[in-house]
Order: structure tokens, then C-alpha cells, then sequence
């Protein structure tokens, strides 16, 4: 059985800019790399499950080339650029154009990065880098600076639920009651991960059908009104009061939530994903969840005044 015809995320991962939703100004760009049968090095950065790998992957299909990819966060020793990589870049090619998807780029050691700068310099006739990540504070200047950077950012939700919707109609399970309410909830509850929406709607697809679990739906919709309450900047109170009533005792889905759309209610990313990161630590070790989390919503406040 081939894993790209049963996993939805493979299989309807476009081939095409048509099919990519994202920024327009960056569709326009690549656009005229594909036109010119040529692409500069690039850096992809931004969100898990935005798009990076798949705009790299829908580079390297429209353009006459050679191209290899390399998963770093499995492969990020300095060993994987000086043989693998080197190898493949200094080999006889059958097109006159070589590319390097290094997806997740910001695992890569320090001297990994050193040495890929290296042949990013002796290749740069032949060889073109796409590299992905998604903290571009973690790749080394020399590299950043031979790059052409774009920041990837999440589509909207509208754009993501069209399409899960377009995906529904090819698989034939786009009726029953509350079809569209599922639609809204997955994508509520995965945003701006569009690999997490897809793979969220294929397991909700039961007897021919989307069916989405009650319970699921209404842990989204409380982290949802959190959200807002935080934007909002509403009182300790009233957010403490959507804790309580959403009757939860596993926090697990909350800290992933907010750590997905922290860029919806601070600006002061680095201060909240630190405060996330200690909470999730001490979750499970104290007694008490719900204080742990409300002292959470206190500190996240902290970076919204």
C-alpha cells in the first residue's frame, strides 16, 4: 500500500502554486523563479504546518533539476553535509541545475552550518539550498545573508477550511449533519497548523462521513474563548471562570493552543513562549492544574500591557 494514497496530508499535498494557499506576494515570486527555470538560495521560515516544505517541494517539481532532501532534525551532524551533501553536489547530474531541500534546517549543529555555508560557496554554479525552519534566529548570519528569506505565514482560516472542503468533495465525505461545524472546529482547533487540520480531518471521517467527537468540540470552543478573553485583555476572573467551566483536567492540548496562536495576543513571543514552556514543565508535578494554569494567564498578561 503506498502511505501517500492513505495519508490525506501526502496525498493532497499540491504539485502546483495552484493548488498552495499562502501569501501572494511570495506565489508571485516563485512564480518568476519557476519562469526562469533558475531559483536563488532560499530560507523558509515561520510556523510548523504552514507551508514551507511544501512550497520547497513544489519548487524543485517545476523546475528542470536534480534535487535531493534532507530531514536535518534526523540528520544534522556536520558528517551529513560533508559526505552526503557534498557528494550528491559535486556528482555528474542529469539536469544542468541542483537543489537541496534541507527541510528543518535549524537543527543543524554549529558546524554543520559552517560546513554547508562552505559548499553554499564552492558549489553556487551548480547548486541551489532551500532551507526550511522554524526559528530563523537559529541559523548562523553567513548562511541568512546568501539566502533569499521569506518569512512563511499561516493562511487564514477561511483559506484553510476551503481547503479541507475541497479535499472532502475529492473523497466523497463532504455531507451528514453538522458537516460544516466540523469543518470550523478543526480548523479552530489546529490553527494555523494546516498539516495538523488535514491529518484532524481524516481521522474524523467515519462511515463515509465527517463526524466530529462532541467533546473534542467543545474543548476547542472554551481554548477558543480563551484566546479571546486574553486578546481582550479581560479580568482574571472572567478567565479563571472559562477554565472552571470547561470542567478540563488535562491541560496538555491548552499549552500546545496557545503556544500555536501566540502570535494572536502578544507581541512579546520570546517572554510568552518561555512562561508556556515553564507551566508545560510543572504541569506535572503540581497538585493543583488549575492554579498552574491561571498563574500562566497571569504572566501571559504580563506581555499583552
Amino acid at each position: 500500500m503506498n502511505i501517500e494514497n492513505t495519508l490525506w496530508v501526502e496525498k493532497y499535498r499540491p504539485d502546483t502554486l495552484t493548488g498552495y494557499i499562502g501569501s501572494e506576494a511570495i506565489v508571485s515570486k516563485v512564480e518568476s523563479y519557476i519562469a526562469s527555470g533558475d531559483i536563488p538560495h532560499l530560507l523558509l521560515y515561520g510556523k510548523a504546518g504552514t507551508g514551507k516544505t511544501t512550497l520547497g517541494k513544489i519548487i524543485v517539481k517545476n523546475i528542470e533539476c536534480d534535487h535531493m532532501y534532507i530531514n536535518a532534525s534526523d540528520e544534522n551532524n556536520v558528517d551529513t553535509v560533508r559526505t552526503k551533501i557534498r557528494d550528491f553536489a559535486s556528482s555528474m547530474g542529469f539536469s544542468p541545475l541542483k537543489v537541496v531541500i534541507l527541510d528543518e534546517a535549524d537543527y543543524l549543529t554549529p558546524n554543520a552550518q559552517a560546513a554547508l555555508r562552505n559548499l553554499m560557496e564552492t558549489f553556487s554554479k551548480t547548486t541551489r539550498f532551500i532551507l526550511t525552519c522554524n526559528y530563523v534566529e537559529k541559523i548562523i548570519d553567513p548562511i541568512q545573508s546568501r539566502c533569499q528569506v521569506f518569512s512563511i505565514t499561516p493562511p487564514t482560516r477561511k483559506a484553510i477550511a476551503m481547503r479541507l472542503k475541497y479535499i472532502c468533495d475529492s473523497e466523497l465525505v463532504g455531507n451528514g449533519p453538522g458537516y460544516a461545524p466540523a469543518l470550523v472546529q478543526i480548523v479552530q482547533s489546529t490553527y494555523p497548523d494546516i498539516r495538523r487540520s488535514i491529518n484532524a480531518l481524516q481521522s474524523q471521517v467515519v462511515d463515509g462521513r465527517v463526524v466530529i467527537d462532541e467533546a473534542s468540540m467543545l474543548q476547542a470552543d472554551w481554548m477558543n474563548d480563551l484566546l479571546k478573553s486574553l486578546q481582550a485583555n479581560k479580568s482574571l476572573t472572567a478567565m479563571r471562570q472559562i477554565i472552571v467551566d470547561s470542567k478540563s483536567t488535562d491541560f496538555t492540548d491548552l499549552y500546545r493552543f496557545l503556544y500555536d496562536n501566540i502570535d494572536e495576543y502578544t507581541t512579546k513571543t520570546a517572554e510568552a513562549i518561555m512562561y508556556i514552556a515553564e507551566a508545560q514543565y510543572k504541569d506535572v508535578m503540581v497538585v493543583d492544574k488549575e492554579i498552574n494554569i491561571m498563574a500562566l494567564i497571569v504572566k501571559l498578561r504580563e506581555t499583552i500591557q
